[in-house]
């Protein structure tokens, strides 16, 4: 499926699911701003435009104007760490050796060398400039946990991908100053980046998906608040910047799917739960 891809740790083991429901911590009612994120290609027009900003797969081909409700914002999806094979531009970095090693979690992808001219160009003058002339007014960017992971693993050869991902979305705002621009995690170059875009996602917040054990799971307080104090600090650099959270949970048990809303909204963050598959919308449930 074309679609998103995560750097997402696994957990030892399936946590209960407790979550409060609390008032934000300045006293403030809960945030109600409904966004969503759905790679699928049928995404359902009624449903679309109950949301105020909507991410999706640019690639598919389908008209998007029927997906857009009043005052609405739609994001392209776009993947600044890793290319999928599938993608139209992928033959052209790769001869241009702009691409490095499979994702082991995700074979059908590569690791994209950030530092190449070839990728900062395909990005600037091709791959966006693509998403915006279907009508989105903006991207979302994905997979730039990449850059750090990458200098993790070879500080020598891989040094420099961090300021080069910021660079690059730099080049980015430079280049289209008026564009929404969405950034999923990327907390290496956050601080540096916070000026720059206007949404920040922090993906699987309060629970995940175990790819061992295959079920959904809570992350511990600490996990929690891990993301909430990089999140926090970049809206400190950054008063505007709009704070998302993406979490994941089967749909069917309701209530917890509700009181994650409930708890996410307590800490200021702008909520969505989906399954792992994110290949359609969901609403949140009623009360």
């Amino acid at each position: 499926m074309i679609g998103r891809r995560r750097l997402m740790g696994l957990g030892a083991g399936t946590m209960a699911l407790t979550l409060a429901l609390r008032r934000r911590a300045d006293g403030s009612p809960p945030i109600r701003t409904r966004w969503a994120i759905d790679y699928g290609a049928a995404s359902v027009p009624a449903i679309a435009r109950t949301f105020d900003l909507l991410v999706l797969e640019p690639h598919h081909a389908r008209p998007i104007a029927p997906l857009r409700g009043p005052a609405a914002r739609l994001l392209g999806y776009v993947s600044f760490g890793e290319v999928e094979r599938q993608r139209p531009y992928f033959a052209d970095l790769d001869k241009a050796g702009a691409l490095g090693a499979p994702n082991p979690n995700w074979p059908d992808a590569r690791f994209v060398d950030l530092r190449h001219p070839a990728w900062t160009k395909a990005i600037v003058e091709t791959i966006v400039p693509q998403i915006l002339a279907k009508g989105y007014d903006g991207i979302f960017i994905d997979t730039m946990d990449n850059a750090e992971a990458m200098e993790r693993q070879n500080p020598i050869g891989n040094k420099g991908m961090v300021q080069a991902g910021a660079a690059l979305i730099a080049a980015v705002r430079a280049r289209f100053p008026t564009i929404r621009i969405m950034l999923n995690r990327g907390y290496a170059l956050l601080d540096t980046v916070a000026p720059r875009i206007d949404h920040v996602l922090g993906e699987a917040m309060a629970t995940r998906w175990n790819f061992a054990t295959k079920t959904y799971e809570a992350l511990s307080d600490s996990d929690w608040q891990w993301q909430a104090d990089r999140l926090r600090r970049a809206r400190t650099i950054h008063p505007a910047l709009a704070l998302h959270t993406l979490d994941y949970w089967d749909p069917a048990d309701t209530k917890a799917v509700a009181a994650l809303y409930d708890r996410e909204r307590a800490g200021g963050f702008l909520p969505y739960v989906s399954t792992l598959a994110l290949d359609r919308l969901w609403q949140e449930p009623r009360r």
